[in-house]
């Protein structure tokens, strides 16, 4: 007999025989997976981003000339590395970013190695001046908490307090694991600014490049060497590192007869503000310095973020004073939420599961074992999911609460056949050892029930085919979900018989008093019944049979009413909307309004990224608000000046404004929390994101809203920052900025439409310089010389750098803003002649004058490109839908010329 056993009948009699061995291996594979649990990465959705590295420039210069000498070298040369899917590139004004986009499943790591490899080849070509670096190894959403420093007292300037984020805050937190960058924003960041009076300069016959150089030739420490001075050994510095205001205005731009002129002769010298490109709002009182945290991929997000806690409570007494660390967003609350959502239906559904295998199996100890295997599985299925590198997350917790309902069917089966097997075994006079009846039993069925549990899985391959997005979103679901199916198997084998052949016993208890050896007999004897005695089977067949008997009578009508009820269905299905997933509440709200014309200055983006949060304080669901207008200090930030983003926030439902239902006014509140899953007691978010877009109506903004992990995904993986959008490529950026206006007015009819921006890529303002080089040439000037002025004495620069201690700030020159700040005073700004043959007005050698240009250029795949933002309300038309209606709408108002491309994104 034991030769003709199968190797999965021989490992459920080993299993059944050596029980105690069977049961101990589970508990130690319990306790790893337990382990597991403790340490696996948890997060509120699978990372969807796609591979990407950031190649971040950084050059005063505008866009499009930055477009021209760095971006697009830089993507021309890397079009050509291998596993590259797309390339975007981003000019700005004094930035340049580009987006190397990989195919799905690159490791970023020989990602990051490739482009350094391709970089190496171009960064010799780039213009001097040019700072190129790659962005920080995290990806779309690494933005995982985000806080502001808060001064209550009035104690701190703005600039100290920016100093302190950036010389001493921003270190302690990136120093913490996992963290992969800390990015400033808001607040002002000290400069010494030296404001040159040209006349001045004149009176003493001095060009401004005696000012530059000796500003960067008096900032400066060395080292000679060391001397040996009675017997000791001493190291040679020379000291000459700029510490203060005085120490810039005595520096000697030239003497005649022992009488120095010096800088604090032809300009003045004072602390003031950094050129900002990036702004923040807290609740609506005003700027405020700010830090976002990058986690690094691949990390544990909630581990993360509880050491970024640990991390701000031990720094808290080393704040200055009056100053105290608000939080503006903390997606830990986002992941505790989605967890314990799904934790909490998991364990329903195994409560369920096993009240209902009590009452069909009929029998309490067949029913445990099923009940015990389930949890098990569910537990030991983390232990791969931890070596694979899955996440815990809402779509791999789903994978196995999907799997919760046929992890049974195996157990179920195998105790049915045994009801039968020691039914019969009692009905023939219970001839033989009841355990080798009970073995019998499992050894015919448990091959049968292994490979059934298997080929469930087999539904769940072509989810495995799924790329990009979509098969990270639903690759971790099939991924549990078979492990969970897999590990169930292999318990259906092991543990299944070992615990069914410990606890399987079928004389009663007849220890005393008699009433408790009963109760132990039903709970662990129990009685076995046939399939046509068991009381819930015998009530089941009498509702089934009826049907059963009358469909078999009449086949062909029942097979014509089949098809007829899919008939009906294919109009509903055509009715259906579609689109990638059902959004995630997320508990907050991201406001993304745009500025219509470009040009916004810092003051005036100030004032409407004020306004904005003042309104939307106004809402009671609202507890605080953040607004950011442009870009951090990061370069996973491409927002430009017009694009302003406010985190917003929200109170836990129960403080929403209630919608009153028919129970409100009588029903208890445990009542209440059970009757408003069905019927909604409180305004719902749609209603509230409606509210407000209506009462942020503001001239020249046009609103968009999101959440704040879909708008990072968004932004960096497709460039679209909004629902729906649209690209469009070519070589000419006017008529590329003609095709997104003509879009941006078709759309503005389709229903349901809450906002449509196209951006006006050719529509920034610039001030020109156009060089005559005729009188160039009968100056003896260059080009260089004249845009030195034009960098220098109009635009300033930076000139060096002050060592004060861990902290650098940025001397600045340039001309006092009287002399610059309109064309007739442009007009006059001094250029000294070669060999000091005097100076004369810009106006001689250069055509002044102000011309509008490309605000920030978009570069995809190495054409230029531009994009119209739409926004929908969800609550009304799915994505699926309303983008039919939008590209019908787009096809019959707006004609596409040869030669350029449009893509529907989002």
């Amino acid at each position: 007999m034991q030769e003709n056993l199968t190797v999965l009948q021989r490992i459920i009699r080993f299993s059944a025989e050596n029980r105690w061995l069977v049961i101990a291996a589970t508990l130690v594979a319990i306790v790893i997976a337990a382990w597991t649990m403790q340490n696996i990465p948890l997060d509120a959705l699978p990372d969807l981003s796609d591979t990407q590295v950031i190649v971040y420039s950084r050059w005063d210069r505008s866009p499009d000339i930055i477009e021209d000498q760095v971006t697009y070298p830089i993507v021309s040369s890397l079009l050509g590395a291998p596993k590259v899917k797309a390339i975007r590139g981003y000019s700005d004004f004094g930035y340049s970013f580009v987006y190397v986009i990989f195919e799905d499943g690159t490791d970023i790591y020989w990602a990051r190695t490739r482009v350094l490899e391709y970089l190496s080849k171009i960064t010799a070509q780039l213009p001097a001046g040019v700072k190129t670096e790659l962005g920080p190894d995290a990806t779309s959403l690494g933005w995982v908490f985000q806080y502001a420093l808060i001064d209550r007292s009035g104690k701190n300037t703005s600039d100290e307090l920016r100093s302190y984020q950036d010389w001493y805050l921003r270190y302690a937190i990136s120093s913490v694991p996992g963290v992969a960058e800390v990015a400033a924003v808001g607040g002002q960041v000290r400069q010494y600014q030296i404001t040159v009076d040209p006349n001045a300069l004149a009176a003493y016959n001095l060009p401004l490049e005696a000012v530059i150089q000796a500003v960067r030739k008096g900032n400066n420490d060395v080292g000679g060497r060391l001397v040996e001075i009675s017997g000791r050994e001493y190291m040679v510095r020379g000291r000459g590192y700029v510490e203060s205001i005085a120490d810039l205005e005595q520096l000697v731009l030239m003497s005649e007869g022992g009488t120095p002129v010096t800088v604090k002769d032809v300009a003045t010298v004072a602390l003031g503000p950094e050129l900002r490109r990036g702004i923040t709002d807290y609740n609506g009182e005003g700027d405020v310095v700010g830090g976002i945290v990058v986690m690094r991929q691949g990390e544990n997000a909630l581990n993360v973020i509880e050491r970024i806690k640990a991390k701000i409570e031990e720094l808290k007494p080393s704040l200055p004073e009056g100053v105290e660390i608000v939080t503006t967003y903390d997606r830990s609350e986002l992941i505790g939420r989605a967890i314990d959502t799904v934790k909490g239906k998991l364990i329903e559904e195994l409560i369920i599961v096993s009240i209902i295998i009590l009452i069909f199996l009929w029998h309490i100890p067949s029913a445990v074992v099923p009940i015990v295997t389930i949890p098990i599985s569910v537990i030991l299925a983390f232990i791969p999911m931890y070596m694979m590198g899955l996440t815990a997350n809402i779509m791999s917790l789903a994978g196995i609460a999907i799997s919760v309902g046929v992890l049974v069917d195996g157990a179920i089966v195998e105790v049915e056949n045994a009801y039968n097997k020691i039914y019969h075994w009692q009905a023939g006079g219970m001839k033989g050892d009841f355990h080798k009846v009970r073995l019998d039993a499992l050894m015919e069925v448990g091959p049968t029930v292994f490979f059934s549990l298997l080929v469930i899985a087999v539904a769940f391959i072509p989810v495995f085919t799924l790329v990009d997005q979509e098969g990270r979103l639903f690759k971790p679901l099939a991924f549990s979900k078979n492990i969970a199916m897999a590990i169930a198997a292999v318990l259906a084998i092991t543990l299944d018989p070992a615990l069914r052949m410990m606890f399987a016993r079928i004389e009663p208890f007849k220890f005393r008093p008699r009433f408790l050896a009963w109760t132990a007999t039903k709970f662990a004897v129990g009685t076995y019944y046939s399939e046509e005695k068991h009381p819930i089977s015998r009530f089941l067949h009498r509702i089934y049979e009826p049907p059963c008997r009358f469909v078999l009578r009449h086949p062909k009508a029942t097979i014509f009413a089949s098809f007829l009820l899919v008939a009906l269905t294919i109009p509903v299905y055509l009715q259906l909307g579609h689109e990638f997933m059902p959004p995630l509440r997320e508990g907050s709200l991201l406001y993304m309004p745009s500025a219509v014309q470009p040009g916004m200055s810092v003051a005036e983006a100030q004032k409407a990224l004020q306004v904005q949060d003042k309104l939307l304080m106004t809402f009671p669901e609202v507890d605080r608000v953040f607004g950011k207008a442009g870009r951090a200090e990061t370069s996973t930030d491409p927002a430009p000046f017009t694009m302003m983003e406010t985190t917003i926030l929200l109170k836990p439902e129960s403080e929403w404004r209630e919608n009153p239902r028919w129970y409100s006014n009588w029903s208890p509140e445990w009542l209440k929390s059970i009757l408003r899953t069905v019927w909604r007691d409180r305004i719902t978010e749609a209603k509230l994101v409606s509210e407000m877009d209506e009462r942020l109506q503001l001239p020249g903004i046009s609103n968009a809203w999101t959440m704040p992990i879909k708008a990072r995904l968004d932004m960096l993986s497709t460039g679209i920052r909004t629902p729906v959008g649209i690209k469009i490529s070519g070589s000419d950026l006017t008529v590329v900025q003609q095709i997104a206006v003509e879009m941006e007015s078709a759309l503005q009819g389709v229903p349901d439409t809450r906002s449509v921006y196209a951006e006006r890529v050719a529509g920034g303002y610039f001030l020109d310089f156009d060089l005559r080089r005729d009188q160039l040439a009968r100056y003896g000037l260059t080009v260089d010389d004249a845009n030195m002025m034009v960098m220098t004495a109009v635009g300033g620069d930076n000139q060096t750098t002050t060592v004060e201690g861990r902290a650098r700030y940025g001397v600045n020159v340039r001309y006092a803003r009287d002399y610059r700040d309109n064309l007739d005073a442009l007009q006059r700004v001094l250029i000294s002649l070669p060999n000091g043959q005097g100076q004369i007005p810009m106006s001689e050698i250069a055509d002044i004058k102000l011309v509008e240009g490309p605000a920030m250029i978009r570069d995809e795949n190495g054409l230029l490109a531009g994009y119209v933002y739409v926004d929908f309300d969800p609550s009304k038309v799915d994505v699926g839908g309303y983008v039919e209606h939008a590209k019908q709408a787009v096809a019959a108002l707006v004609k596409i010329p040869t030669g350029y491309s449009v893509v529907w994104s989002g």
